[in-house]
């Protein structure tokens, strides 16, 4: 029997119901869009490439991919301290993002389906993949008694509201990145076998390769509408999109590295190289793309580290609430100063490799 103080409390709804994690500026976002403005796009600059898109995925070629096997079937206990409840994050931080795009993307071909009828198709096939991944993973939680009431997390969460280019920005990013994490472990771990906590990560590389058609449908898309890459406000709108997510990832996993050694990983090894592959992926469509190699790139996203660090720590201390915001102001300045400053380091034009899309 293990012991119970080895084995991490998480706050229940219910018993064996996780109650979700606290929404930040750092966790999964939900979102919605003008549905109107995406209903009137019209797909026929670039309608042949994304025909054969979704014709790749109408293809679903992972339908029989998510199978759990008998490797699963055994106590877990053993995964007992901090990587028990590190793991345990991972796996809800990665079955809520799952479940975010499932939620947009089937929002969308609902209400997409008489008015724009490819687009909306494409959209419902998304839908069926992050299902999938989502329920895959929440089957993974309850392997250590947990799981989320994901009807719960529909209704409880904030929805934020982008404007149709907004969401193809964050949501191309979002599943480009998600490829180059999961394939970047896969091939980590399939190199050190002894390393893999768990057989979830077996799974990665077929998974890793539903992102990379997303991103690619959403490569796709952005270039039947010139407008949102070819303009100086789409190059402004790009690097802030390449940052935020570089940015949250980065805040995110270095908090986290516990989990990234539990597997065997450098985390800041493994963020250099997602953020350097996503960044060179992104420059296939972005018309711009961040110098992440410029010395201070990496130095001011560690100052931002620092930073929460001290955050953290006034807020574990017994000060009133007002004196803890006072002496958090300064930090939350300097967390925005060198976030500008990186807006601000000079990016690197793609315009000239791919040329501008007319």
């Amino acid at each position: 029997m293990v012991d119970s103080l080895k084995k991490p409390g998480f706050e229940e709804l219910r018993p064996g119901i996780k109650v979700p994690a606290k929404e930040t500026i750092l966790t999964p976002r939900f979102y919605t869009t003008d549905f109107d403005e995406m209903a009137q796009m019209d797909l026929s600059v670039n309608e042949e490439e994304f025909e054969a898109l979704v014709a790749e995925l109408r293809n679903d070629y992972n339908r029989h991919h998510f199978v759990r096997d008998e490797e699963f079937e055994q106590s877990w206990d053993h995964i007992d301290g901090e990587t028990r409840k590190v793991f345990i994050e991972f796996l809800e931080r990665s079955c809520t993002a799952e479940f975010s795009g499932f939620l947009l993307y089937k929002e969308l071909s609902r209400k997409l389906k008489d008015r724009n009828p490819l687009l909306a198709e494409g959209f419902a096939l998304m839908s069926r993949d992050e299902a999938r991944h989502a329920g895959f993973l929440n089957k993974a939680l309850s392997d250590f008694n947990l799981s989320l009431d994901l009807g719960f997390l529909t209704k409880s969460r904030k929805y934020t509201f982008f404007k149709p280019k907004f969401i193809f920005y964050a949501t191309y990013l979002s599943e480009k990145i998600g490829y180059w994490r999961y394939i970047t472990i896969f091939h980590h771990l399939n190199a050190h076998p002894e390393d893999r906590l768990y057989p979830i990560f077996k799974f990665f590389d077929n998974w890793c390769q539903d992102e990379n058609r997303h991103g690619d449908f959403f490569d796709a898309l952005m270039r039947t509408q010139p407008q949102f890459l070819n303009d100086w406000k789409a190059k402004l709108w790009c690097r802030f999109f390449l940052l935020s997510v570089f940015a949250t990832m980065y805040l995110n996993d270095i908090q986290r590295t516990d989990f990234y050694e539990a597997i065997g990983l450098n985390t800041r090894e493994f963020e250099y190289t997602v953020i350097e592959k996503t960044n060179e992926t992104a420059g296939r469509v972005f018309p711009v793309i961040l110098d992440v190699k410029h010395p201070k790139f990496y130095e001011r996203l560690e100052t931002c580290i620092q930073n929460n660090e001290n955050l953290r720590a006034i807020d574990n201390t017994n000060a009133p609430k007002f004196i803890k915001t006072l002496k958090k102001v300064p930090y939350y300045l300097s967390n925005g100063v060198q976030l500008a400053k990186l807006y601000f380091i000079k990016p690197i034009d793609m315009t000239a490799q791919h040329g501008q899309v007319r």
